[in-house]
């Protein structure tokens, strides 16, 4: 099992974030699409490093069009010297109409053909053969030479989709290389929902899931004190909330037979109690949902959970954290 860190939003400082990250001895680090580019960062990154792998976790696949995506992640994939992963996601519909000004339409089957569409694209510069998709969402048919970069040295990079649903799970196992578990998942949700819907779509094109490359973002509660426990407690239990007041997201709780929580979350993030929110999320949940554990112990938790479950762990800490105590952390996975 790989252990993945992150890199910050802001593409000012990267270098040096990428370089202490490698040093630290991750295996490699994701970076966000919230307040600023994804892919930035990484091309910062690539450059003042030399093992350490990068991927975006994730990049809106929606707010783009498939040419976009296999021009950026050839590029990364050049950069990095084959060490980038290219982590997608859908988004909710309110963002990809209201705030990308783009088009919503059936998300699984959307995606699926996205992918295939990307791949169409690699295939044609890495063969030479015509460029010919023609599909529901998107066509593809012209490439001419001055816009074609031709084969890359370092192969195509690994797609992995993120997903909550059977369905987009479904679609990762089959077209993707991979699967980005959503932070909002518990291990029960991982081993009796996700992966056999992984394991589905993977078997409609004669893959396994070990063909694939399952990541997985877990909460990790910890701290050098009790009082440092309880605020890292407080960021998690308001960061599940959040998560658990999204519709598309009660399956998960539903499964522990939290259902009823759902609406409830919700009706309050309208008003905007997101501490409220927070108190909600109970010990049992709390602890369904993440590792909870002294600086010294988090290792053995994580492996005991997660160990031939997913094949790459980074640590979910919404709360203040001391870059340093994660050093202690990682050192308990080597």
């Amino acid at each position: 099992m790989k252990i993945d860190g992150g890199i910050g939003f802001d593409p000012s400082g990267i270098a040096a974030q990428a370089v202490k990250a490698e040093e630290s001895g991750y295996d490699g680090v994701w970076s966000a699409e919230t307040n600023h580019d994804p892919f930035l960062p990484i091309a910062v990154g690539a450059a003042a490093t030399e093992k350490l792998e990068f991927g975006t976790g994730i990049a809106v696949a929606f707010a783009r069009n498939p040419m976009t995506l296999a021009v950026l992640a050839n590029d990364l994939q050049l950069l990095t010297k084959g060490r980038f992963m290219l982590g997608m996601g859908s988004q909710i519909k309110p963002h990809i109409t209201k705030r990308f000004s783009m088009p919503w339409s059936h998300p699984a089957p959307r995606m699926r053909e996205l992918i295939l569409a990307i791949r169409a694209i690699w295939n044609t510069w890495a063969t030479g053969e015509p460029l010919a998709f023609r599909g529901e969402f998107y066509t593809h048919t012209l490439m001419t030479p001055f816009f074609d970069p031709g084969p890359n040295p370092y192969g195509n990079p690994k797609i992995l989709l993120a997903a909550v649903g059977e369905l987009m799970t479904e679609v990762a196992g089959e077209v993707g290389d991979g699967f980005l578990v959503h932070g909002f998942s518990t291990e029960r949700y991982l081993r009796e929902v996700s992966l056999p819907a992984l394991e589905r779509g993977a078997a409609k094109v004669g893959k396994t899931r070990l063909d694939l490359t399952v990541s997985y973002p877990g909460f990790v509660v910890t701290g050098p004190d009790a009082q440092s426990m309880e605020a890292a407690a407080k960021g998690v239990r308001e960061q599940i909330a959040f998560y658990g007041s999204t519709p598309a997201y009660r399956p998960v709780l539903e499964l522990h037979g939290w259902g009823d929580l759902q609406p409830e979350l919700n009706t309050l993030s309208k008003r905007g109690e997101w501490v409220k929110m927070g108190e909600l999320i109970n010990d049992d949940i709390l602890n369904a949902f993440a590792v909870v554990a002294p600086l010294d112990q988090v290792a053995t938790e994580v492996r005991n959970r997660f160990e031939g479950l997913v094949d790459r762990f980074s640590f979910y800490a919404p709360y203040k954290v001391d870059p340093e105590m994660w050093k202690g952390v990682l050192a308990g996975f080597h």
